[in-house]
């Protein structure tokens, strides 16, 4: 390996030489380029997948949100009509009754 570097330099010169390496530097460079623009693609896909798992998900919390606060409001209203129906009652009690 470095008799074939020292014979390159020797048949092209340091100019040509230094040309080689330059070539040598952007063919790893867009190589390189490659690998990363196929990662980025693939975290892309992958950040779509999520991204689609997360709405599903936030969809399922508030729908459970949603039935938790009408149940609620149904277990409310029964406590309203069943607190006036006891004071209802608790008047009769203590009222005797008795209408004048």
């Amino acid at each position: 390996m470095v008799e074939s570097l020292a014979d390159t330099y020797i048949e092209l010169g340091a100019a040509g030489f230094c040309l080689c390496l330059f070539g040598f530097m952007i063919v790893s460079l867009i190589r390189s380029q490659k690998e990363q623009t196929e990662d980025l693609e693939h975290i892309k896909q992958r950040i779509s997948k999520m991204e689609s798992v997360i709405d599903n998900s936030q969809n399922i919390v508030v729908k459970l949100v949603d039935r938790t606060n009408r149940s609620d409001e149904k277990r409310e209203e029964f406590w309203r009509e069943m607190s006036d129906d006891m004071a209802f009652l608790k008047g009769r009690i203590n009222g005797g009754g008795t209408r004048t």
